[in-house]
């Protein structure tokens, strides 16, 4: 497994090339992306970045003093603006309130420390937590999303267990493959960009660097 997931990262890389992810200046602006961008198109998150930004409500010390009916409004592009501003609340309280605001505090913990304290606040999941952990705590948690699990499945790397969860397709990845935040933030962002790019609700096949080795491209 871990000689075919190594294979696929060099397909995929040498098809389309460095991502260079996150698109975010520094940890506020990658955790409040990864908390928007639930459910919503990258280009509508930037939007709601952008009035955030021009509203001066750029840490987490605002986002805390910010009532939440001001802060639903400037990220109303994103979707589902008054869970989304409940959420990047909750997230500045617990910051704020346990670690005055020093990122730098609450990512000096252990990765698994971490990742268990992070699913403990409202609003952040799984792949929401783990988009922090590799991007914005710079720590070794693969994320795994919607893409990710459609392309396995695709090349029948579905997880052997009864309805594969998050962390069933996670553990194909911890397990065989080293703890590098590079590599994990790497493979992540080919994932999904090739998901956008070929392997589509509806796949494109044709072209498709995985054409030779994938049964539903051959298939199809």
């Amino acid at each position: 497994m871990g000689e075919r997931l190594m294979e696929i990262y060099g397909r995929f890389y040498s098809a389309y090339g460095p991502q260079e992810w996150w698109p975010g200046d520094g940890p506020f602006e990658i955790i409040t992306g990864a908390i928007l961008t639930q459910s919503a198109a990258w280009t509508n998150v930037e939007m709601a970045l952008s009035n955030l930004r021009a509203a001066g409500c750029w840490s987490f010390s605002a986002v805390n003093q910010i009532p939440e009916p001001e802060l639903a409004s400037l990220v109303r592009s994103s979707g589902y603006f008054n869970a989304k501003a409940r959420k990047l609340k909750s997230f500045a309280a617990h910051v704020m309130r346990v670690y005055q605001g020093d990122l730098s505090r609450l990512f000096a913990q252990p990765a698994n420390s971490l990742r268990d304290e992070l699913l403990s606040i409202y609003g952040i999941g799984e792949e929401t937590a783990d988009d922090i952990m590799v991007y914005a705590a710079e720590k070794p948690s693969f994320v795994i999303d919607a893409y990710t699990r459609r392309i396995m499945d695709r090349l029948e790397m579905t997880p052997r267990v009864y309805r594969p969860k998050y962390g069933d397709y996670q553990a194909l990845f911890h397990k065989h493959i080293a703890p590098d935040v590079p590599l994990y933030n790497e493979f992540h962002a080919l994932w999904d960009h090739h998901a956008k790019m070929s392997c589509n609700k509806t796949p494109h096949c044709e072209g498709c660097c995985f054409l030779d080795i994938c049964p539903t491209g051959k298939n199809r």
